[in-house]
């Protein structure tokens, strides 16, 4: 009974430090599992909500060009001479001579056509030949007539005929000598025509060299030469565009805008013109067209466009370098406000119908839905919501909700 005792004395200690080792076991399983499922915090992008200046503005491509640009035209048709003037070159209004224009060779005639000319030719020689038969006829009469009144003239003075005779000789005069002009008129008539006919068989005026310039083209205004259109020597017709010129001192800029965007800037707003090579140049609007066109854009997508011409701010001080048909990025204020609590562009993001964004609260998510005002690519006009200086997670991911815990990453 003894040994029983002792037995179960020496037992008791040997339960409870077997129960205290698995105790200890199981509660740091727990504790490692609980470790292991606790979410540790997200590492975000912060942004800082201020107040300051912000502007709104539409950015599009456009292009440089002389605000007056002369058309040189051909105004006749001929022979274009080479114009020797090359793009660039200064030209002095009524002085300098942009291209000369003198008559063009006649068409060469085919076989058939050269037949009928000649045989029209040979018709008018014979008809002329014709006409000089009948006015030497005319002239033989008139000859005879003169005879005849002198003879008439001294019978009368003899008192042989009486004066009616001597009347009718002298109508006789008259009538041939004015048979005579007609006939010699026809025959001039006849002659012109036998040159036309011959005219017509011509295919050369001779040689260019020998030829006498007829018409001469100059400069209408002082400037420069932008583009010779048609250098080389040749037939144009009445109306051919030969040169352009202008002034390239005077520059505007022509930007192509949608419909919707041009419908929300002004005349009179600012602009920033810019990536055309050189620096950054300022200027404002000074007209939006009043009418639309239809442009393919390279989507193949129809757009409905409008013109907005914008003047240089400081046209007298241009850069040399810039010049008519440059491409040129333009940014048109649209809005500005100098006092506005602005937000990061990158950390609005939709829920249902508003606008939110993700606070920086105590290391915690917050969701706070704010009223958006005016907006541009970086920022956007913070109406109510936010607070300035609040912290805002830019880029918030899908592991970001409500509640989550954040830590801010290292730059």
């Amino acid at each position: 009974m003894i040994r029983d005792t002792l037995i179960m004395t020496h037992g008791k200690p040997r339960t409870f430090g077997r129960y205290a080792f698995w105790g200890v076991i199981i509660v740091l399983v727990l504790a490692f599992l609980g470790w292991s499922f606790t979410p540790s915090a997200v590492p975000v992008d912060l942004g800082t909500i201020s107040s300051g200046a912000m502007t709104v503005q539409v950015e599009s491509e456009g292009r440089t060009r002389v605000n007056d640009i002369y058309v040189i035209s051909a105004p006749v048709s001929g022979l274009l001479k080479r114009i020797r003037a090359k793009a660039g070159d200064a030209v002095i209004a009524n002085q300098t001579r942009l291209a000369a224009i003198e008559p063009a060779d006649p068409t060469i005639l085919d076989r058939r056509s050269r037949a009928e000319a000649e045989a029209t030719a040979q018709a008018a020689e014979d008809v002329l030949a014709l006409a000089l038969a009948e006015m030497d006829r005319a002239r033989a009469e008139l000859t005879f007539a003169r005879t005849e009144h002198n003879r008439a003239q001294q019978l009368r003075q003899r008192g042989t005929i009486s004066q009616r005779d001597l009347d009718v000789a002298e109508l006789e005069v008259v009538t041939r000598a004015a048979r005579l002009k007609s006939a010699e008129a026809r025959a001039k008539v006849r002659q012109h025509e036998l040159e036309t006919a011959r005219a017509r068989l011509l295919t050369s005026i001779g040689d260019s060299a020998n030829r006498e310039c007829c018409v001469e083209i100059f400069a209408p205004v002082s400037g420069r030469v932008l583009r010779v259109v048609h250098e080389s020597a040749g037939v144009v017709a009445a109306g051919t565009e030969l040169l352009e010129i202008g002034n390239p001192s005077e520059l505007e800029v022509v930007v192509d805008l949608l419909t919707s965007d041009s419908v929300r800037i002004r005349e009179g707003a600012k602009v920033i013109i810019d990536t055309w090579g050189g620096p950054a140049l300022t200027g404002t609007v000074r007209r939006i067209e009043p009418f639309g066109y239809t442009k393919v854009s390279v989507l193949g997508i129809e757009e409905q466009r409008v013109d907005v011409v914008i003047d240089f701010s400081d046209p007298e001080n241009l850069p040399t370098s810039l010049g008519h048909g440059f491409r040129v990025e333009t940014k048109i204020e649209q809005w500005r406000g100098d006092n506005v609590l602005r937000a990061p562009m990158s950390a609005l993001f939709r829920v249902q119908d508003s606008w939110a964004v993700y606070v920086f609260d105590q290391g915690s998510a917050r969701l706070a839905r704010i009223d958006v005002g005016h907006m541009n690519d970086r920022e956007a006009e913070v109406q109510s919501g936010l607070e300035d200086g609040d912290l805002v997670v830019l880029h918030p991911s899908d592991q970001i909700s409500d509640g989550v815990r954040l830590s801010r990453r290292e730059e």
